[in-house]
């Protein structure tokens, strides 16, 4: 079953169960994957639907930490209950020493040598571990390797 249509299943369950919260979350991806297909006059295939739900995870982290500085509890907690669900439908995250094995193909297959390289690297490196790694930590260690 491809991710939308499951999303969109999971919007009927939350619909017959009356949960509420759950259903206004699933209701809130399935307007950012139409948006995106509207705007761009297209149909999302998963890898697209993955992209529209990393940036949703990544908006409700930035959310969730600011709205830590102001003293809101009340919207972390909704934000949190948000950035859960959200991760259910992210693939499973990868290990250190997956990530470290892929960075080490990366490397081996564009022949990097440098930092001047890594454009290259992480051009792979997207592609391979889209929605099972954070891209900035991971550019951060691919960083490191090179330099």
């Amino acid at each position: 079953m491809a991710l939308k249509e499951r999303i969109q299943e999971d919007m009927k369950a939350a619909m017959r169960a009356t949960e509420r919260e759950r259903l206004g979350t699933v209701r809130l991806i399935l307007a950012a994957i139409k948006q995106r297909e509207v705007d761009e006059r297209i149909a999302l295939d998963d890898t697209q639907v993955l992209a529209v739900l990393e940036k949703m995870v990544k908006q409700r982290r930035e959310s969730i930490t600011q709205f830590q500085a102001g003293g809101r509890a009340d919207l972390v907690a909704k934000e949190q209950a948000e950035l859960e669900l959200l991760q259910t439908y992210l693939p499973e995250p990868l290990d250190d020493a997956s990530i470290d094995t892929l960075i080490s193909a990366a490397i081996a297959q564009t022949g990097a040598t440098s930092i001047k390289d890594m454009g290259k690297v992480m051009a792979i490196l997207k592609s391979q571990a889209a929605g099972r790694v954070d891209m900035g930590a991971l550019g951060a260690r691919v960083r490191s390797r090179l330099g």
